[in-house]
């Protein structure tokens, strides 16, 4: 391998861990992991909203959040209800006990990333985009989720397990 590739390898390698670490202490303190927490922040306007919209805003597929809204409710941090018109077609709302949750969960790794992202110039956020998705590109193929995704980056350079999430 050359310099450029084992220091991106390196630059993959500390993001992974600094995810790692957040996930850590998101789950001691919440007992939420990241993509369950990302989950509840994107149900926390008051407003409800079905399963394909979250699935939509979160880039994972439409089994990942049937599983996370199976949980989630099973734990009592959702409700869900089946539309009246559709009835294929689930709307969720944050639960008291989900917001309750919400107001105790440490500020992650995704909102430190955010705060600093916007502070960017517009030309260094696109440059940043352009190239972590070249570098998602370059690691498998594109009907992937956020999450599968995540998983082959972990395995490949060798981190035990956790979950990325989109925006």
């Amino acid at each position: 391998m050359d310099d450029r590739t084992k220091t991106i390898l390196t630059a993959m390698r500390k993001v992974l861990r600094v995810a790692q670490a957040n996930s850590k202490a998101l789950i001691r303190e919440t007992g939420l992991t990241p993509s369950q927490l990302i989950f509840l922040q994107m149900l926390d306007d008051g407003h409800e909203k079905t399963a394909g919209v979250i699935a939509t805003r979160m880039g994972i597929t439409q089994a990942t959040t049937t599983a996370l809204t199976h949980k989630l409710e099973a734990l009592g941090f959702v409700t869900r209800r089946r539309g009246e018109t559709d009835r294929r077609q689930v709307w969720l709302t944050l639960s008291d006990k989900g917001r309750a949750v919400l107001a105790i969960a440490p500020d992650g790794v995704h909102t430190r990333f955010h705060q600093r992202f916007i502070q960017l110039k517009d030309w260094e956020q696109a440059m940043l985009i352009a190239s972590l998705e070249r570098v998602a590109d370059m690691l498998g193929p594109e009907d992937l989720d956020a999450e599968t995704l995540a998983e082959g980056v972990e395995n490949a350079l060798e981190l035990p397990s956790f979950r990325i999430e989109g925006n």
